[in-house]
């Protein structure tokens, strides 16, 4: 990358900062057992204990009010993080049912790469005898990318299969 976008130091080549996994909980809010599954599913799959995510603002057509829990998240950095995205480019993805890569569109003009995986058992910490629920979720990829092509470049360089 260094002498294809002509960096004169180490330093300015883009790196992967830090891996949010978010998981919405809402169909689950008065279901705690189904949460409890969920935290545990999660903790499995990013080897971290998610926090709730608190609603912003009320929504009465979803029955929501300013301060429930909403979601959960997970903030994966340094180590967790590399073996997390190694699973996941590694394993979980190969095992993603008709699955042609992963739109160049899904990079925004930042450099984040935002994926949704719509079943958790492509991960091979779940066991599929066991599971009760299948949750979707969805991983952000921040980036310390300037533009989107840099963003592209290193994530085809990770080993994305990136689709263009």
């Amino acid at each position: 990358m260094r002498e294809r976008f002509g960096y004169k130091n180490d330093l300015a080549v883009p790196k992967i900062e830090k891996v949010v996994v978010n998981v919405g909980i809402g169909k689950f809010l008065k279901d705690e057992k189904a949460q409890e599954t969920i935290i545990n599913d999660l903790a499995k799959i990013t080897g971290q204990k998610p926090i709730y995510t608190l609603a912003r603002k009320a929504i009465s057509g979803f029955k929501i009010r300013k301060g429930m829990k909403v979601g959960l998240k997970v903030t994966l950095r340094k180590k967790r993080m590399y073996d997390f995205l190694e699973r996941l480019i590694h394993v979980a993805i190969p095992r993603i049912r008709d699955f042609r890569g992963i739109p160049e569109k899904s990079i925004d003009k930042e450099g984040n790469l935002s994926i949704g995986i719509k079943e958790h058992i492509i991960f091979p910490e779940i066991a599929h005898e066991d599971v009760k629920l299948i949750f979707g979720f969805e991983v952000t990829i921040i980036t310390s990318a300037k533009t989107r092509e840099e963003a592209v470049e290193l994530f085809k360089l990770l080993g994305f299969p990136i689709k263009i």
